[in-house]
């Protein structure tokens, strides 16, 4: 009887490890690592995965669009394996993502530390811009740098891309994805943006007097990058922001996100939760010109998985209208 349990036990074990095989493997032959290169201007390592259609469709002489998938570990860590293993993962979740819309897709592994654990590189927040750590200042002019080398890395092959990219995130990769649109507009093609930490970067300098820096709004980001806000670009981008009705998540209630006296501004002109938040955010935009939809998901939380069909519908609405 001991032995029969056994012999069922590795049976089972055998049978699960050859699922898992199938499962993963078709992406684990496929997605490319790049080492962190400081010479091309990024310190974090990224993955790159081209569907095999989307290869074939390239070498026939379609340009490939690439899909920019910020990493979100949800932990900190100066361990840089811990975000490496964790960008390879969200990769693998999205490869799926990748295959469907038609597109390659780009994960970088930035550090999200634990000793400066108030630079939350993970959300683009206002440290990275101002920080003087050269491994995590300006993830945006980082992630430009692993885009450029991943095109010129295709281009080697034999693949020609688009230089914009799409761009989506959830949480605090909502918020990346979301200000780095209005960082760098003319290299966006479409941005969805999840759930990103209760107050989307409002493209505006000021509301009702009160100026609004960055990432509350555009008004310093000359100043912190030496580049005016391009509102003109920035209208032409498409995006989508997507929020769950009953989401509480709320990164200004956290002082990673955040200064407290930014935090206090929102609270006090926006309303102090996301829900009460959202209608003046989106009249800011409107204000402004952009062409972003806003969507409120009725009976949903803090959930990914429940808005992602969204996110998905919106990219390949986009890419319908861009391949024409």
């Amino acid at each position: 009887m001991v032995r029969k349990l056994i012999v069922a036990s590795a049976i089972l074990l055998v049978m699960l490890t050859a699922g898992a095989a199938i499962a993963v493997g078709p992406y684990y032959v496929r997605v490319q690592h790049h080492e962190a290169t400081p010479e091309r201007g990024y310190h974090a390592d990224f993955y790159l995965y081209v569907p095999p259609a989307v290869r074939k469709a390239a070498l026939g002489g379609d340009p490939v669009v690439v899909l920019v998938q910020p990493n979100n570990s949800g932990t900190n860590s100066d361990d840089p394996e811990v975000h490496r293993k964790d960008a390879w993962w969200m990769g693998f979740g999205r490869h799926g993502l990748a295959d469907d819309l038609g597109v390659a897709l780009l994960v970088p592994a930035f550090l999200r530390p634990a000793k400066d654990w108030h630079i939350y590189t993970h959300a683009l927040d206002r440290d990275v811009m101002t920080t003087d750590r050269t491994d995590l200042a300006r993830l945006d002019l980082q992630l430009l740098a692993m885009v450029d080398y991943a095109r010129a890395s295709l281009a080697a092959e034999g693949l020609q891309t688009d230089e914009q990219f799409l761009l989506q995130g959830y949480s605090a990769s909502g918020m990346f994805a979301n200000r780095f649109a209005a960082l760098h507009p003319a290299r966006v093609m479409a941005v969805a943006a999840g759930s990103p930490g209760g107050w989307p970067i409002a493209p505006i300098a000021s509301h009702q007097g009160e100026i609004l820096p960055y990432p509350a709004g555009v008004a310093d980001l000359e100043a912190l990058t030496g580049q005016p806000f391009d509102s003109t670009t920035y209208q032409t981008v498409p995006q989508l922001i997507v929020m769950g009705s009953l989401d509480g998540n709320d990164a200004l209630d956290f002082n990673d996100g955040w200064e407290r006296d930014e935090a206090s501004r929102i609270d006090s002109l926006f309303g102090t939760d996301p829900l009460a938040r959202w209608t003046d955010a989106e009249s800011a935009y409107r204000a402004a010109g952009a062409n972003a939809e806003f969507l409120l998901v009725d009976g949903v939380g803090h959930d990914r998985r429940a808005l992602q069909p969204h996110s998905t519908a919106f990219l390949a609405k986009v890419l319908a209208r861009e391949r024409r």
